[in-house]
This record gives structure tokens, sequence and C-alpha cells, in this order.
């Protein structure tokens, strides 16, 4: 069937998720269904679940693939090592750790939240307030953002973990990295982090409708007394298949399963860090364009930066929800829009995934374009240059073509 809105060339999909699918990936998921009880799919199950914990850079942790989205994957995360009424710190910063409270409000959960201004970071040093504060050790769970996609700031984890145990404090270290795993550095072990979680429409570069957690031996531990109801989402399911050894204790999305090991093995051939780099190298480039231009992030310190997703500041006189509809109806250019608070004042720039420099420069020039039709006064080219200018300093030879 054609295109319900059909647009000539390839769409320029620089959302900050769901993002762009390798035709590699496409093709290994052009199959048909297979019995998941046959040896076949558990087989390719326990390579999968330990070559998962590599993007999460553990060794100790124990990961479950949930035919879900990253939002199913929270409830997963607070449900299995938590019980109503509990003390959880999280913060506030933008509209995806909005959601997250509001998640974490409705199970039941005593939320003590801490709110920055939308474009600034979590605020570390009210959380060190409240760790002193708790000599009780009344607060069972932080819970953070690591990448927030809204506002295009990305938290320091590091600085999390130290502070917990600076003040020797028991709390579990939750985390969203829904759009920064596989693309920003992520160290679940060396930060210990006791839950962690993405999306497969990410930086994975899937179809949406896997989230994959990792769980740490204490969050194991945890998940044993916390008396959250929780059915779907139950880890003990999961560890009994994976005892019995058919690893799925409901239907899995045979499709998904192939993509997906097909997504590790691109990420693992080109080497994680080296996608690592690339999203910085990416990253650098559009924000040196967003400069160029004229115009400013909405992320406010370069600490915060996020290699991931560009959230631009328009001025007040454009819209800039005009910017991402003229973007996609004149030039097959699909930018983010600005959510919440930031509505009408910002538009992202998604560069996560399976992309690169050309890629991403024919989405600049997009935006160039776009800004010129609905009246900022920019100097076309402007932006292009310069992240040219870099990304030909900066990029290095394909590694499997030297």
């Amino acid at each position: 069937m054609a295109d319900y809105v059909y647009g000539p060339g390839r769409t320029h999909l620089f959302v900050p998720g769901p993002v762009n699918i390798p035709d590699q990936v496409i093709r290994a998921m052009n199959r048909q269904n297979e019995d998941y009880r046959s040896p076949a799919v558990p087989a390719l199950t326990k390579l999968l679940l330990e070559d998962v914990k590599k993007i999460f850079k553990t060794t100790t942790g124990t990961p479950f693939m949930i035919p879900t989205t990253g939002t199913g994957a929270w409830e997963s995360a607070l449900t299995n090592t938590l019980s109503p009424g509990d003390r959880v710190v999280s913060f506030l910063i933008g509209q995806f750790s909005l959601l997250w409270i509001d998640q974490q409000q409705r199970l039941g959960f005593d939320v003590d939240v801490v709110e920055s201004e939308w474009g600034r970071g979590a605020d570390l040093d009210a959380l060190e307030a409240k760790l002193r504060a708790d000599t009780l050790h009344t607060i069972k769970a932080i819970a953070i953002v690591h990448n927030e996609t809204a506002t295009g700031v990305t938290n320091n984890l590091a600085t999390v973990r130290k502070l917990l145990d600076t003040y020797g404090h028991p709390a579990l270290l939750l985390v969203d990295g829904v759009s920064s795993i596989c693309a920003l550095d992520f160290r679940m072990d060396e930060w210990g982090v006791d839950v962690a979680l993405t999306g497969s429409q990410k930086a994975l570069s899937l179809p949406t409708g896997l989230g994959i957690l990792c769980a740490s031996p204490k969050a194991l531990e945890a998940s044993k007394t916390a008396k959250s109801v929780r059915v779907f989402f139950d880890w003990k399911d999961y560890l009994k298949s994976y005892k019995i050894g058919n690893y799925w204790p409901y239907t899995p999305s045979i499709q998904l399963l192939y993509g997906l090991r097909t997504a590790l093995d691109l990420i693992f051939e080109e080497g994680l860090e080296n996608v690592i780099k690339r999203h910085t190298r990416l990253a650098t480039a559009t924000r040196l364009a967003v400069e160029a231009w004229g115009l400013k992030n909405c992320c406010q310190k370069e600490e915060w930066f996020s290699d991931t997703v560009t959230a631009v500041v328009v001025p007040p006189y454009i819209d800039s929800n005009d910017i991402v509809k003229h973007a996609w109806k004149r030039y097959n250019l699909s930018l983010g829009l600005g959510l919440n608070k930031v509505a009408g004042k910002v538009f992202r720039i998604g560069h996560l995934g399976n992309l690169n420099e050309l890629q991403l420069m024919g989405c600049l020039s997009g935006v160039e374009m776009v800004l010129k039709d609905v009246g900022y006064p920019v100097k076309l080219g402007s932006g292009v240059a310069a992240a040219a200018a870099y990304l030909s300093n900066f990029t290095p030879l394909i590694p499997s073509r030297i």
C-alpha cells in the first residue's frame, strides 16, 4: 500500500525517537512467525540477554526484554522494587521526567519532587541536602532521567552515585536511560545503578515495542519483598522462565528479536565506544550550526548538553510549532515539537541512532530553509558551513573500509 501521505525521496526523520531503522535491521525483521517454544527462539534469546548486558556495561546485572514501551519499562522498574507509600526522590527537569513522576504518584509512592527550571539539570545540591538529613533512611529510591529529551539535558549519574556513597545511603538508584543507553556514556556497574532501562526505538534503532531493563543484584533482592501489584511486568515470571530455559513467560515479538540481534551486531561491529564518539561528534556539529544561526540551546550549561537531542530556542515572534509543521509539509523533514512548558518556544533536532554525518547535514540544510521560510533572518549556509567545517576535521575513516 502507498504511504498515506506520500512524499518523494527519503523521509528525513530527525525526532529524538523513534529513529531511522537500518536497512539490515529491516531485512532481519522481514520474516515469518515462529514457534517461540521451539529450540531456536530460546537459543536466540539466551544470546540476546548476554549481549544486551554489554550496552548497559554490566557483568552483574540481570536483563529483562519486555514487549512494551519505555513507559512500561518505567512501571516495571518501579513496581518490582518498591512498595506503595515508599519515599522516592525524583527530579523534574522536563516533560519525560514529569511523566515518570506522574506514574510514580499514580502507583502510590510518596514522591519527593525536586524541580529545576526546564533547560537545567537535576538539582544535585538538593539531593545532597536530602541524603544528609535522611539519617533514618526513609528514602527508598532515587529516580532520575539520564537524558531529558524535551530540553536536551543530560544528568551526571556518577555524581548521584558519589553522593549516595558519601552518605552511606542504601536507596536504590533507578535510571531512565531511554534516550541515552547505546548513545551516551552509560556505566551501570561503575555508577552503581540498580535498575536501568531503555526502549528499542531510540539508540538501538529498532521499531517501538521492546522495553529493555537491567537489574542489579540489590534490585533483585528488593523485588522479593516489594509489595507493589504487578502482573505483566513481574520479573519473577521472567526469572522462572530463565531457570526453565524457555526464557519467555508469554509470547514475544519474534521479528523484534531478530531485529535486535542485527541491531546489536551493527553496534558491536562499529564498537560501542565508537558509537558514543559518533553521537558526540554529530551533537557538536548540530550545536555549532545552532550557534551560527544566532539561536540558543534550551540547555543552559555545557555540562548538561545532550549528545542525542538539541532543543533549539526560537525568537518570541516565531511559533516553533510552525517550524515543525512547515518542515514536514514542504521538505519531508520531521523535527521534534516543543512540549508542555516549552511548547511553541523550542523545536528539537534528534541526532541519535544509526545516523551518519551526511544524513545530519541534510537535516541542517533543511532546518536553514525552514527558518528562512518562517521569517527568521538566517544566512543560508551558515549553520551548514559551521557543521561541515567541524565534521570534515573530526570525522574518522570508516573502520571496515580502511
